[in-house]
């Protein structure tokens, strides 16, 4: 078997073998509410329901298991369901400051002001010097002293349930030797349905004095609870472009919050076409993510090319808020196609040596519907057409999104 399939094959079937080795409730349960913790911050959330409640069945008391139930609930806008949980908490341990403040969030995503605040002093009563319950408290009296307009009631309702999304966003590449900067610029629409994610997407590219766009659609189909897909086609009529792109992959989301896929891409040139065989595999532990995606470019010629991603996030308020560091190694298809006399070339770049380090930082505004990206990468690559010779260059971007 050629050197390349085994490597897919391990690296297929080895996350799916370990993931299979899922740590039963019933021997630990600190170890299934950490896994279960992880898939309720990955947004797994009925997943994470299911071994919650599995907990529960064997040990009804233990409140934070109990806690992260309600919170799932209340995250999906059951707010009664949640209630029910966390009233249950603070019934009994008076000073359980996160069920408090779990309880009195619940009451507020329901817009049940007079109820949040009412719960903010009766915890007040057990932890009189809490900081964020005084805070709280003072927010919650001036919200009723000073009641919003129906449109900002609207407004903050959306806050936790958006189906669309518009991003714009746009970058550059500044070399150190022989080439010009690059330009990179698009805009997309991401759409919620029932059958998956959709997204259409316009590409902007101004590279060698010339300019060009790449039409784009991805579709993300929910195929189970267990597994989900990606699909994606691209056209374009320049050169700086592929004439066609074509994407496809599996997803299987896998015990102890862990993920992994299996797919290809394939770019079709001017003169030549490139299958790329990849896949990753991705793990949440706490509030980290990390993730490994390979590349490997099968050659006729009897060589093959193999690249690599690593990615690893700290999140910081919720999902939406982290930093992150990104690590390349190779020729990263996926990133960037360069030319050499206007013909863009689709197989020897492939081969070429390069390592890019870069940081990403994303945040959102106050209401959560407008959320920003911030890209810093330096990549060091061996230029095509002089082996042994490498460039230094600095990308650098910014995408926004606004959701509804």
């Amino acid at each position: 078997m050629k050197a390349y399939l085994k490597f897919i094959l391990f690296f297929v079937i080895f996350p799916f073998a370990v993931g299979g080795q899922e740590v039963s409730y019933l021997g630990n349960p600190d170890d299934s509410y950490f896994a279960a913790r992880e898939l309720a911050f990955a947004g797994q959330h009925l997943s994470a329901r299911d071994t919650l409640e599995k907990i529960l069945t064997r040990y009804p008391d233990y409140s934070d298991v109990r806690s992260l139930l309600a919170k799932t609930y209340s995250w999906d806008a059951n707010y009664e369901e949640a209630r029910k949980h966390l009233n249950r908490i603070t019934s009994v341990e008076r000073n359980n400051r996160e069920a408090w403040l779990a309880a009195i969030n619940n009451e507020i995503y329901a817009k049940n002001t007079n109820i949040a605040l009412g719960l903010t002093l009766k915890a007040l009563e057990y932890l009189p010097n809490d900081a964020e319950l005084i805070e709280l408290k003072a927010e919650l009296e001036n919200k009723l002293h000073y009641p919003e307009s129906p449109d900002e009631n609207e407004e903050k309702e959306e806050e936790f349930s958006f189906e669309n999304q518009v991003a714009l966003y746009n970058g550059f590449d500044v070399f150190d030797i022989v080439y010009d900067p690059m330009i990179y610029g698009g805009l997309e629409y991401t759409r919620i349905t029932d059958a998956g994610k959709l997204i259409p997407r316009v590409n902007y590219a101004n590279r060698f004095n010339t300019h060009g766009l790449q039409y784009e659609m991805d579709f993300y189909p929910e195929l189970s609870k267990m597994f989900y897909g990606y699909l994606n086609y691209g056209y374009s009529d320049s050169e700086i472009f592929p004439r066609h792109r074509v994407g496809v992959e599996l997803y299987s989301n896998l015990p102890n919050a862990m993920e992994g896929s299996i797919g290809l891409r394939y770019l079709d040139f001017l003169n030549q076409q490139t299958t790329i065989l990849t896949g990753s595999f991705g793990l949440y532990r706490g509030d980290y993510y990390f993730s490994l995606r390979p590349y490997v470019i099968p050659n006729p010629a009897g060589s093959t090319g193999l690249s690599g991603s690593l990615t690893a996030r700290k999140y910081l308020k919720h999902k939406e808020h982290y930093l992150g560091l990104i690590f390349n190694m190779g020729f990263i298809p996926e990133l960037r196609q360069l030319t050499v006399n206007s013909v863009l070339l689709s197989e020897t770049i492939f081969f070429i040596e390069s390592q890019q380090l870069a940081f990403e930082y994303q945040f959102t505004g106050k209401n959560l519907s407008n959320m920003y990206k911030a890209f810093l990468g330096l990549t060091h690559q061996e230029l095509v057409f002089e082996p042994g010779r490498f460039f230094w260059s600095v990308t650098a971007g910014i995408k926004y999104h606004v959701r509804f």
